[in-house]
């Protein structure tokens, strides 16, 4: 299936050759005859219709945002006012939005038009998309296979033709291993350059609001518009935008450019995907980039310090939906204490448990200063480890995940096994910095591989620039 980029589409709608409303349509009709892939929650045709015919009446007058006729979905973690929001979860049953997260109110305020919330893992906890209240989301290229995690519905939401761009999360990987193993390009900032405000916290230090596009100008200029300064945030950036669909460093520049030992050559690594990064830093070689292999003496407690401290914030989080003020209150509760522990145990799920009592653990006052505080400190010492080599590399290459798409049900017995599925991608998250995973070749099985770039605090320019030279290349 051959996609249209966004500044293709509106040539085509500034000349009238195309309607917003003949591509709501359009879109609407793959999700209705796509709906076995389960990529949506919620689908708000008949309001991304109205929306649809007010913006063709604007590009007609010369007066349409920047994101005009852009049709977006959204992660069921953000909040789209009027509209439900559940984190995949029946604790959240019936809640309904109060107010537009800040990036959605971006989109709106371009005239981007919002067709529906997609389905996740719960409240993003996960690496395949089997943990969501609401079923499994398949991989529109395999339905036998799963679409990764967590921001899986809006993964295969953008992989199936379903809405040229979706809006994930990304804690640990969330955004990128989806997309890699759909075949697209996937985009977690760095920590801060878009406000988290009206996002449902998982684990607040690590957030990030991430894009899924097919081509790399889409990705930069949502970025562009959502990210920024917001009143509403007190952790986002005052670093002013760059106008990212612009400034696309030339194809032609050259970089230096570090593998880690460890990540190339590692055991649990697919062997495709080790020869698909083999091949891609030849050609990176051949083309008179600097690539060198390089040791990272703190690899191995990169995923124990994420898990640490990522569960502990989970706990603390999490501790608001407790069935009081809205959400699931279980009809078995006779006092305020069976109040708590009933709707707990039944609005959420077995890994959302496991991971709340695995935070809970690391935060009670025996454990406290043996796991949280040295995590913290591990933390510190990683991000100052990458900023170190950032201060001699443009940027780091690594694999996005160990394995192409894995079956339905392959891991579900084993969560350590799943939790290496994050073995590469937390990294970004851990040291806040931005990192892209692209489509890098095909296994045997015809499966996408990702190749994933991590680059400094705020080089997302930079990041997109050289993801772009690479996928020409490929």
């Amino acid at each position: 299936m051959q996609f249209l980029s966004y500044p293709q589409i509106r040539k085509q709608l500034d000349e009238g050759q195309l309607t917003c409303l003949e591509l709501v349509k359009n879109h609407l009709a793959v999700i209705e005859r796509k709906s076995n892939l389960n990529a949506f929650l919620s689908i708000y045709g008949d309001k991304a219709i109205e929306q649809a015919k007010l913006i063709d009446e604007k590009i007609k007058n010369r007066k349409a945002g920047k994101l005009a006729g852009l049709v977006v979905g959204i992660k069921d973690l953000l909040c789209y006012k009027d509209h439900p929001l559940q984190g995949a979860s029946k604790i959240l049953n019936g809640f309904i939005s109060q107010f537009n997260a800040t990036a959605i109110q971006r989109l709106l305020d371009e005239d981007a038009i919002i067709i529906g919330r997609q389905n996740c893992d719960e409240f993003g906890m996960g690496s395949s998309n089997e943990n969501s209240a609401f079923g499994p989301v398949l991989n529109d290229l395999d339905n036998s296979r799963v679409s990764g995690g967590s921001s899986g519905g809006s993964a295969v939401a953008v992989q199936a033709g379903m809405c040229q761009v979706s809006l994930g999360t990304d804690t640990g990987g969330s955004v990128r291993q989806p997309a890699a193993f759909c075949g697209l390009i996937g985009l977690k900032p760095t920590y801060s350059r878009i406000s988290r405000y009206g996002l449902a916290a998982y684990a607040s230090s690590f957030d990030c609001i991430g894009i899924f596009a097919h081509y790399i100008e889409d990705v930069a200029l949502v970025l562009e518009v959502i990210a920024g300064a917001d009143a509403m945030d007190s952790t986002v950036s005052r670093l002013p935008v760059p106008a990212y669909s612009n400034e696309l460093p030339s194809a032609n520049k050259k970089y230096k450019i570090a593998c880690f030992n460890d990540s190339i050559e590692s055991n649990s690594l697919q062997p495709e995907i080790k020869a698909a990064l083999a091949g891609t830093i030849e050609k990176l070689k051949q083309q008179g980039h600097v690539v060198e292999s390089i040791d990272f003496p703190l690899n191995e407690y990169v995923l124990p310090t994420y898990y640490i401290l990522a569960t502990a914030e989970a706990s603390s989080n999490l501790s608001r939906y407790d069935g009081v003020r809205y959400g699931y209150r279980s009809p078995q509760a006779n006092d305020l204490s069976s109040l708590y522990k009933k709707t707990r145990s039944e609005g959420f799920g077995k890994e959302v448990q496991r991971r709340i009592l695995l935070g809970t653990f690391v935060l009670s006052a025996s454990y406290y200063d043996a796991y949280y505080t040295q995590a913290q400190k591990v933390r510190r010492m990683i991000r100052n480890k990458m900023k170190e080599i950032f201060s001699l590399y443009d940027f780091i290459l690594m694999p996005t995940s160990p394995t192409t798409a894995f079956k339905l049900g392959e891991h579900s017995s084993d969560p350590v096994e799943m939790y290496l599925a994050d073995l590469f991608s937390v990294q970004a998250n851990v040291a806040g910095i931005p990192a892209i995973s692209i489509p890098c070749g095909k296994d045997k099985n015809g499966l996408p591989i990702g190749l994933q770039l991590l680059a400094d605090d705020f080089e997302e320019c930079k990041l997109l620039g050289f993801s772009k030279a690479i996928l020409g290349m490929n």
